[in-house]
């Protein structure tokens, strides 16, 4: 086996592994549930704002020094930090040691950026598109898998909503004593990236050098920021909506329902994965069009929120909630590539780290002004999806307009944006 197929496979296995969370689609109930005994509004409003602010926080820590110790390290911090957290899931009860795991599960999402960039690092170039690919659709099947199990696991009673964290700590820490065998990385792409025994000051001055190069390329490129600024806005929206599903459905579902929750993430994971692949087959001008399609993405995705913040159907919540997935699935990956392919391929961990942190930034932002009690609004989780709606509405209205700018204002009022993508060349 070749050695870039060897990391690959190790990359696979711990992405995998570290994916395989039966007890997140149900986590909301089992807090509220007799196991931990906490109010709706004390996990809501005092719990979850700070895991935000936390993976905010860390993601700037973590992004520095992830070069710095070369990967490896980190990725077993990741691991580490998801046997912390399900060990306290598990084994405690009160509030402030909920908000301490918060803590710790910021940097279990913020670590993750180690993993992500890990393969830019130790595999060349011509391999970046297969590992990539590979690992992703690893992640995918951990989900996949993650979301069935669970669902059967509480449909048949063969296991409560606190006995699934048994099953997810398990997994992270199969996942951390797999992530001690990854092979270890001799060089980065900024502070280790040459074999000479340098300075770590000269090292520093180099690695920054680099990387304000690599930033100014990206974002002196007006396509880059463009698609830059809706990636990480709608990765901000989704993150929201991910976060704060679980208690609208409890407040939309009648108590004599049965939780579908895994199965919709079961469901999201799978058709995110297939649109994700018809993305890259997609023959479409995105370069004149692409502006005004974002904007119509978002419009929708924002009726759909609006929809569901009304509702109280539940299987209506469950379906708009997948098709907002989808949406989301398919033009990220659009974005990704799109901004992929104008920057230099060593940037990617750059560039994308600072967007994930941008998108965080809003996250923050958004969860001030809805989620934190005594600071924001503190609405409850109708209220919520009704400002996320209206978010998402926002980023419509801007792209929208953007996009007709581009249809029209370049070649004249008087000639349509079908006119001009068949004059101009495919994407």
């Amino acid at each position: 086996m070749e050695p870039w197929m060897k990391i690959s496979l190790h990359l696979c296995v711990f992405g995998f592994l570290k994916e395989i969370r039966p007890s997140e689609p149900f986590i909301y109930d089992y807090l509220i549930g007799p196991w931990r005994n906490l109010t709706e509004d004390e996990v809501t409003k005092q719990v979850y704002p700070v895991g935000t602010y936390a993976n905010m926080i860390l993601l700037v820590l973590v992004f520095l020094i992830t070069d710095i110790c070369r990967y490896k390290p980190l990725i077993v911090v990741l691991g580490l930090s998801g046997i912390a957290v399900w060990a306290m899931l598990i084994w405690t009860t009160s509030l402030f040691s909920l908000q301490v795991l918060e803590v710790i599960y910021g940097m279990f999402c913020a670590s993750e950026v180690a993993y992500y960039t890990y393969i830019y690092a130790k595999v060349d170039k011509e391999h970046y598109q297969k590992v990539t690919s590979h690992t992703r659709g690893a992640i995918l099947a951990g989900r996949a898998i993650s979301g069935i199990s669970s669902q059967v696991l509480v449909s048949t009673k063969w296991m409560d909503f606190k006995e699934l964290n048994y099953i997810t700590f398990a997994a992270v820490s199969l996942a951390t004593l797999w992530a001690l065998f990854l092979p270890s990385v001799d060089r980065s792409l900024y502070f280790h990236s040459d074999a000479q025994n340098r300075k770590f000051s000269a090292k520093v001055g180099s690695a920054f050098t680099l990387m304000r190069s690599h930033f100014m390329d990206a974002f002196t490129n007006s396509h880059v920021v463009k698609w830059s600024a809706w990636w990480a806005l709608s990765t901000c929206g989704y993150v929201q909506i991910e976060t704060y599903m679980q208690p609208l459905y409890s407040a939309v579902q009648h108590s004599n329902e049965t939780a579908y929750n895994g199965a919709v993430e079961a469901i999201l994971t799978l058709s995110g994965f297939l649109v994700a692949l018809l993305a890259g087959y997609l023959k479409f001008n995105w370069e004149v069009k692409g502006e005004l399609t974002l904007g119509v993405f978002s419009l929708v995705q924002g009726v759909l929120m609006v929809v569901i913040s009304q509702t109280d159907y539940i299987f209506l919540c469950y379906a708009f909630y997948i098709v907002f997935g989808i949406l989301y699935h398919f033009m990220v990956t659009i974005a990704s590539a799109q901004i992929a392919k104008v920057i230099d391929e060593d940037s990617y961990g750059l560039i994308f780290g600072l967007n994930t942190f941008f998108a965080l930034v809003c996250n923050s932002i958004l969860t001030v002004l809805v989620a934190t009690e005594g600071v924001g609004f503190a609405l409850d989780a109708r209220g919520q999806y009704v400002v996320y709606g209206g978010y998402h509405l926002a980023i419509a209205l801007v792209f929208v307009i953007m996009g007709l700018r581009t249809c029209f204002g370049s070649r004249g009022v008087g000639e349509s944006c079908d006119n001009i993508v068949d004059k101009a060349p495919d994407a």
